[in-house]
């Protein structure tokens, strides 16, 4: 089934038009890209792209080689002891090091450092990125099938959302017990305090604590290089690690647990969405300068540190990475590595923020209240239902599963999920937006799809060790959009059966003539092209008509950000009725009176004082032949209620609004 998102109102009222208007083609918008020097950007990049995968030594390593020995933790958390029967034979060391390697190299290095970096529009990336390209290239193909495919992808995103604060911050609390094992129990309770903290702190912004983030981030990962090439020493053979044969040899000689080693691998590449997903902060060149340089090189050489220290210290395999600090530095690395998580869940906090604005632009979600946290960074946003939502999910994660080890169960579907999302969208864009041929496209794209499923898959195996986790989040995210999506394009079709042509409407009322009222009326409305309600209530109730009259609807492009040249689009109808489109970019914030202030500009001069703007807002009631279960048709109704009103949303001036109701069943 599929939707042209063009079209569906908004059921509140009809004020506004979310969805991909394919009249932008992309060409208008400016990419946001900050101006600052190129050093600076990449240092940013280091402590907002960078602080998950960053903090994936904390636990990667570890759970990875006691999938590989068949010890795999459930119910070991980071520091607690860890009995194996024998040392961990060397060649499955060296196998899991060449395997984490490898996946650096293929899943972050190539598809997303390399590939997807390259599929921006107008400099911005993420999943709802790639579902607008998509979107764009299959013209009027365009279906259900791309928008369900951006719906998963969202969803899942949300479940790494909650996911990494909790295994994070739990991974490295935990190292508290290498100091003094007597905080052991209050491992729980202090990782839930800093989360709290985290959540709490959201609604202040986070532009002064930014600042700090990329030099942090840049000690950090200059700390995990020197920690790895301290103890590289204690085995140099763990550089055989580079030859992928050892990778390869692992899976051959023990394919019994070749899929649990999988699931526990893709822990080392957890946070490489990020690269992608927040190019628009930085630019491409300053992420990719970031990696390359710094972050890749000191991943590798910490992972090579734990693994020179489990061969040459066997009992090192219960915390190999606080191990791998001299005594007395345990206490300070601890401290740095919950900054570090913390960073690392502000990043998927914000890019939470982030995706929600997006969904709620392209019509996958009601509006909600977005907070602005910055006067000069319109990317900087707080919405306070997400936030609470959020701290809800990660406080019941970390007192159900308690330990980083028993979460880390949960935490590859998320990852990877979104992970086959970016690939199959990634084939649309690439096939039909950037017209290469399908042999070629599917050379390129098919192995990393391939891996994909292949790490998918292996998480599949602790579905129900914790699994469950992202995958039941996810469902219940998706009915929550397609419901959105099928009830909003129901109530449209259903509506406008009954609405009159707006251009009828208007000659009808030139011959005759209601009594005229000084000022500007804006009328709000989904449909340009038919009178909106709240005008025909003003005529039937008031039975006045202002002086000057403009049909206003707001419509979301398949691009970032529009151009100021390009916001208003003035059209007349007659000397007493204009109909006015503005348009705004799915990263953007709908700004009505703004917006209508680049008409002066145009020659259209209006004082926003003596304008009223008229909204109509609807009741909705269920209807066994809506085309929808009557489960969905309530379950529609309630996310309207929840939404945010149009008035706020739109940020119109609270004490020049007019809103009529008008009751709908659907």
């Amino acid at each position: 089934m599929g939707h042209d998102l063009t079209n569906p109102p908004t059921p509140q009222g009809e004020d506004s038009r979310f969805g991909l208007d394919n009249g932008h083609n992309g060409q208008h918008g400016p990419s946001k890209h900050s101006h600052g020097s190129y050093a600076a950007l990449a240092l940013g990049a280091l402590g907002v792209v960078y602080g998950d995968i960053g903090t994936s030594p904390l636990y990667a390593l570890r759970e990875t080689v006691l999938a590989a020995t068949g010890a795999a933790s459930g119910g070991h958390g980071g520091g607690s002891a860890v009995m194996l029967a024998a040392p961990v034979p060397r060649e499955v060391i060296i196998g899991v090091l060449s395997l984490i390697l490898w996946s650096l190299v293929i899943v972050v290095t190539l598809k997303y450092v390399v590939l997807l970096l390259s599929a921006d529009n107008n400099g911005e990336g993420g999943t709802l990125t790639l579902v607008a390209l998509a979107q764009r290239a299959l013209g009027r193909m365009r279906g259900g099938v791309v928008l369900f495919l951006g719906m998963a992808g969202a969803a899942l995103f949300y479940g790494d959302a909650v996911i990494t604060p909790a295994i994070s911050v739990l991974s490295a609390v935990e190292g508290i017990k290498l100091v003094t094992p007597a905080l052991n129990d209050y491992v729980v309770m202090i990782a839930s305090g800093i989360l709290i903290a985290l959540f709490l702190v959201q609604s202040r912004g986070t532009a002064k604590v930014a600042n700090f983030f990329g030099p942090l981030m840049m000690i950090w990962f200059l700390t995990l290089a020197g920690l790895g090439i301290y103890h590289i020493a204690d085995d140099v053979g763990v550089f055989a690690s580079i030859n992928p044969y050892w990778g390869f040899r692992f899976f051959y000689d023990h394919p019994g647990v070749s899929l649990a080693v999988l699931g526990s691998v893709c822990l080392a590449v957890t946070g490489a969405e990020a690269l992608y997903a927040d190019m628009g902060h930085f630019g491409r060149g300053p992420i990719r300068s970031a990696w390359i340089w710094m972050v890749f090189p000191a991943l590798w050489l910490n992972y090579l540190g734990q693994g020179a220290l489990i061969l040459s210290d066997p009992t090192a395999i219960d915390n190999p990475f606080y191990k791998l600090a001299p005594d007395g530095f345990i206490l300070p690395l601890v401290v740095m590595a919950t900054i570090a998580t913390i960073i690392a869940s502000q990043a998927v906090i914000t890019g939470a923020f982030s995706l929600t604005r997006q969904a709620i632009q392209l019509g996958l979600l009601p509006r909600l209240e977005i907070r602005h946290t910055s006067e000069t960074t319109s990317g900087q946003i707080y919405i306070p239902r997400i936030n609470i939502m959020l701290l809800v999910v990660v406080l019941l994660l970390v007192w159900t599963f308690r330990t980083s080890s028993n979460l880390s169960h949960a935490y590859g579907i998320s990852v990877f999920g979104a992970m086959m999302v970016d690939s199959l969208l990634a084939f649309i864009v690439i096939w039909k937006g950037w017209r290469w041929s399908l042999a070629a496209t599917l050379a390129v794209v098919a192995p990393f799809l391939i891996i994909d499923v292949a790490f998918f898959s292996a998480n599949m195996l602790k579905l129900f060790s914790g699994g469950y986790v992202p995958v039941l989040l996810a469902v219940i995210l998706v009915i929550l959009m397609w419901t959105w999506v099928r009830g909003t394009k129901i109530l449209f079709d259903k509506t406008r059966k009954t609405d009159v042509p707006l251009l009828e409407l208007v000659g009808m009322l030139s011959k005759s003539p209601p009594y005229r009222v000084k000022g500007m009326a804006v009328f709000l409305t989904s449909d340009p092209e038919t009178a909106p309600a709240s005008l025909l209530h003003n005529l039937k109730h008031n039975k006045v008509l202002h002086e000057r009259n403009v049909i206003l609807t707001v419509r979301s492009a398949d691009t970032p950000r529009v151009a100021e040249e390009e916001r208003v689009r003035l059209s007349r109808i007659t000397d007493d009725f204009w109909r006015v489109d503005l348009v705004y970019g799915y990263m953007e914030s709908p700004n009505v009176p703004k917006g209508l202030a680049v008409l002066r500009k145009q020659g259209f001069k209006f004082d926003i004082m003596s304008t009223s703007f008229f909204l109509s807002r609807r009741s909705i009631k269920a209807s066994p032949q809506s085309g929808m279960p009557v489960w969905q048709d309530n379950l529609y109704i309630s996310l309207t209620k929840s939404a945010t009103d149009a008035t706020s949303f739109f940020q119109i001036p609270t004490g020049r609004v007019v809103e009529v109701g008008t009751q709908v069943t659907v």
